[in-house]
């Protein structure tokens, strides 16, 4: 589709500070060197690909905006010294600024040696040109070659335009035959105070990498009557309670993968479960299974284009604070096996995550805890942002919370 989604543009006011920042990013973690030649082609192949492009507006109104093919792109940046792999996480988290899916390159590639001669590779796009899956689907197609599905050839504007009202007006009036919706009350955005008295103010996020064998998380899932997904969201919910979380049930968000051919786009719905402390991964399969067929929807009915012909305030008010509830557990899926290498250079470990660059202490979203799973091969990995500096304050509080919950199910697991 050549047209930005609902969903595409939520992103797009998020980036211009109407919501919670996201960018995207995947890692690749070799044991040797990279050399720049090999970088560059990547970098190349990466900028005429399918995230070489951005977003023009339209002058007519309720037509959608569109994409264009957008051959900058931000240069190859490798670092200047190698780093230490106890600040691998650190140097990682800063690589998400400055991406501007509109007026300038949505993306960025870049590198950094490992003082013990390894080498991490980073690549991170804004949030409203791609989801996780696409992230994923834009590498495999740069590093493979492997075909993606032609984009749809999009109306004229006013063709579009007519298109969008139709379907708010004829939508709005069927939905308004049962009274005005109430608008959900969105929670209020948190708030954490720093210490006046320091040069360099703490960070607001924190992360964890951690590999764990297919196999064992498996077994594990199916000796408890669960999947590998439900184990997922049980282990983060218990995460969450062990960082301090009070409440006796926790609201879980869950990214739901709606492509049916691969598309580099936010091709991606919404759903949500409550975990309680009385749940295993065999009730939560159930719980998830039951969410998956009722999507997150639009109040009352209300078409969701409506968020695409009012005004970028009113678009942001209505939705503000979509699809966030205490944890967020993106299941990303299994990875296409061309990542498991760079050029001759297997990689010992691939991640797949996102970041939230310009996050303000006085807007902390509602979630306190996002958690990412991916597949390759025969190794699961999680990786996870804490999004509470108080409960979380360090990327070694994060790893350890993570630890100890594996440890509950004598999991094995490497840390990055």
């Amino acid at each position: 589709m050549n047209r930005l989604s609902v969903v595409d543009e939520i992103f797009l006011r998020a980036h211009r500070g109407m919501g919670t920042p996201i960018a995207l990013q995947g890692l690749w973690r070799t044991a040797d060197p990279l050399d720049e030649k090999l970088l560059r082609g990547i970098h190349n192949r990466l900028r005429i690909g399918p995230l070489g492009r951005r977003v023009v507006r339209t002058r007519v109104p309720g037509a959608r905006p569109r994409w264009r093919h957008n051959t900058q792109a931000h240069p190859l940046l490798v670092a200047e010294q190698p780093i230490a792999p106890a600040a691998l996480l650190d140097w990682a988290d800063g690589q998400a600024g400055d991406l501007d899916p509109e007026f300038g390159p949505g993306w960025r590639l870049s590198a950094a040696a490992l003082a013990d001669g390894g080498c991490l590779l980073s690549l991170t796009c804004s949030h409203a040109l791609a989801d996780g899956r696409a992230l994923a689907l834009a590498v495999d197609h740069a590093l493979a070659g492997t075909p993606l599905a032609a984009p749809v050839a999009g109306h004229s504007d006013w063709a579009d335009a007519r298109r969008q009202w139709a379907t708010v007006l004829g939508g709005t009036a069927r939905a308004l035959r049962n009274g005005i919706p109430s608008r959900p009350t969105p929670s209020a955005p948190r708030t954490v105070t720093l210490p006046a008295a320091t040069d360099i103010p703490p960070p607001l996020t924190t992360s964890a990498i951690l590999q764990i064998p297919a196999r064992s998380w498996t077994r594990v899932a199916v000796a408890h009557g669960g999947t590998a997904n439900s184990l997922f969201i049980h282990l983060v919910a218990n995460m969450l309670w062990d960082s301090g979380f009070r409440s006796p049930a926790i609201a879980a968000s869950l990214p739901v993968d709606t492509r049916d051919e691969p598309r580099v786009d936010n091709d991606m719905s919404m759903t949500e479960i409550a975990v309680t402390r009385d749940d295993t991964p065999a009730t939560i399969r159930q719980k998830a299974r039951a969410a998956y067929e009722h999507r997150m929807t639009s109040p009352g009915g209300i078409p969701e284009e409506l968020l695409q012909v009012i005004p970028d305030r009113w678009a942001h008010t209505l939705s503000k604070g979509a699809g966030e509830r205490d944890i967020l557990c993106s299941n990303i899926g299994t990875l296409p096996d061309s990542l498991l290498s760079l050029g001759p250079h297997p990689c010992t470990g691939v991640a797949a995550r996102a970041l939230h660059p310009g996050l303000r202490p006085d807007a902390l979203p509602r979630t306190r805890l996002s958690a990412y799973l991916t597949r390759i091969a025969d190794i699961y990995t999680l990786s996870l942002v804490g999004l509470d500096p108080d409960a979380i304050p360090t990327h070694t509080a994060l790893t350890t919370l993570a630890r100890n919950a594996l440890n509950t199910y004598e999991l094995p697991v490497t840390s990055w």
